[in-house]
C-alpha cells in the first residue's frame, strides 16, 4: 500500500480563502467573510473526520484525493446560500461536508473511466492502486456520504438521490455519446448540466434549504448552480489545453488523449466541415489520439488551444456565466447576491 500524498489542507485552504477575497470585495461584506470562512475552516475539519475508516486500507485510500487539495468550490456555495436566511449551522456544514465528499468519490470514478494519470498534481488512484481499488474507494465516499445526507431527513436524502441519478446518466450519455438525432454540442452542454451542474446547484440548493432562506430562493440558487456548472466545466475545457503543467497539474490535452469530447474539440469537427484548414487539424488529432507521447499531438494540441473555437468556448462560458447570474434576479440585493454575481465572475476568470 502506498502512503497517500503529504497533506495540503492549510494550503487548500488558503487557496480558498483567496477565492473568498476575490468575490468578498467590499467593506460591507466583512460579516459574510467570516461566516464563510469559519464555515469553511469547520468544512474542512469535518471532511477530515468523516473521511475516516478503522480500515487502513480504506482510510489511505479514501483520505487520498482529499489530501491532494481542492478548491472546495461547492461546500463554498453551500455556506454562501445559507445566508440568504439564517446563516451558517450544523445542519448546512453536514450538507457541505456529504456535497464535497459526493464530488470526490466521482472523481475518483470518473478518473478510472477517463484512464486519467494525474488529478490535483498527483498520480490519481487508479495509477497507485488499481483501478478496482479506485471504484471501490469511490463507492465507499459515496456510502458516508449518504449516511451524512440520511441525517438531515427525507428532504435531503431525496435531493442527494436525484442528484447522483443526474450525475450518473450525465455520464453514461457521456459515455455512449450523442445519438444520430442528437446535435453534438448540445448533448454535450446537457451532459455538462447533469454531471457537473446537478451537484453543483445542489450544493447552492442545500445551503438555501438548510439556512431557512426564504421561499423562491432555493429556485433561484438551483438554476444558478446548474449553469454555472457548465461554464466551469467549459472553463476546464480550456484549461485542460493549458500547457502549464504546475498550474492544472495534467499534461496539456489530458480529456482530449483520453477520448473525453470537449467543446473545442466539438466545434473543430464542426468546422472541419466547410474549413479546410480546420479539417487538416482535426485529421491531424484524429491519427495520433492513442499514439503514446506523439510529438505530432502535442503540437495539434498546440494549434487547437490557439484556434478560434478555442476562443469561441471561452465566450460559451461567458454566457453560461451570465445565465446564471440572471437567474439570480429574484432574490433580495445585498451582499449574498452581489457575492455569487462576482463568484460567477470568478469561475470563468480561472486559469486552473
Amino acid at each position: 500500500m502506498s502512503p497517500a500524498p503529504v497533506a495540503r489542507r492549510s494550503k487548500a485552504l488558503s487557496s480558498q480563502f483567496g477565492l473568498t477575497e476575490r468575490i468578498f470585495a467590499s467593506s460591507a461584506d466583512r460579516r459574510t467573510v467570516a461566516a464563510v470562512e469559519r464555515g469553511l475552516e469547520q468544512v474542512e475539519a469535518g471532511l477530515l473526520r468523516e473521511i475516516s475508516f478503522s480500515d487502513g486500507v480504506a482510510d489511505t485510500t479514501s483520505r487520498y484525493l482529499l489530501s491532494a487539495g481542492g478548491k472546495r468550490v461547492r461546500p463554498l456555495l453551500t455556506l454562501l446560500t445559507a445566508q440568504l436566511g439564517d446563516g451558517i449551522n450544523e445542519r448546512v456544514l453536514t450538507a457541505a461536508e456529504a456535497v464535497e465528499i459526493t464530488h470526490l468519490a466521482s472523481l475518483y470514478h470518473d478518473d478510472v473511466m477517463d484512464e486519467a494519470e494525474r488529478r490535483r498534481g498527483v498520480p490519481t488512484a487508479q495509477a497507485v492502486w488499481g483501478n478496482s481499488v479506485a471504484i471501490l474507494t469511490g463507492d465507499l465516499l459515496f456510502a458516508r456520504a449518504s449516511k451524512l445526507i440520511a441525517s438531515l431527513g427525507e428532504r435531503a436524502i431525496r435531493l442527494q438521490a436525484d442528484t447522483f441519478e443526474r450525475l450518473v446518466l450525465g455520464q453514461l450519455h457521456e459515455t455512449v455519446g450523442p445519438q444520430p438525432e442528437d446535435d453534438p454540442v448540445e448533448h454535450y452542454i446537457d451532459v455538462l448540466r447533469d454531471k457537473t451542474g446537478s451537484l453543483i446547484a445542489a450544493a447552492a440548493e442545500f445551503g438555501a434549504i438548510f439556512g431557512n432562506a426564504p421561499a423562491g430562493a432555493d429556485t433561484a440558487v438551483v438554476e444558478f448552480g446548474l449553469s454555472i456548472g457548465v461554464a466551469f466545466q467549459l472553463v476546464d475545457d480550456v484549461i485542460d489545453l493549458s500547457p502549464h503543467i504546475e498550474e492544472t497539474g495534467k499534461q496539456a490535452g489530458t480529456d482530449l488523449r483520453a477520448g473525453v469530447p470537449t467543446l473545442p474539440l466539438l466545434y473543430l469537427r464542426q468546422h472541419a466541415l466547410t474549413d479546410p484548414s480546420a479539417a487538416r487539424l482535426l485529421d491531424r488529432i484524429d491519427r495520433n489520439l492513442g499514439v503514446d507521447d506523439s510529438p505530432e499531438l502535442s503540437l495539434a494540441i498546440e494549434e487547437l488551444r490557439e484556434h478560434e473555437v478555442t476562443a469561441i468556448t471561452i465566450s460559451e462560458a461567458h454566457r453560461h456565466a451570465e445565465n446564471a447570474v440572471a437567474a439570480l434576479a429574484p432574490l433580495p440585493d445585498g451582499s449574498v447576491k452581489s457575492a455569487l454575481t462576482r463568484f460567477a465572475d470568478v469561475m470563468v476568470e480561472r486559469s486552473s
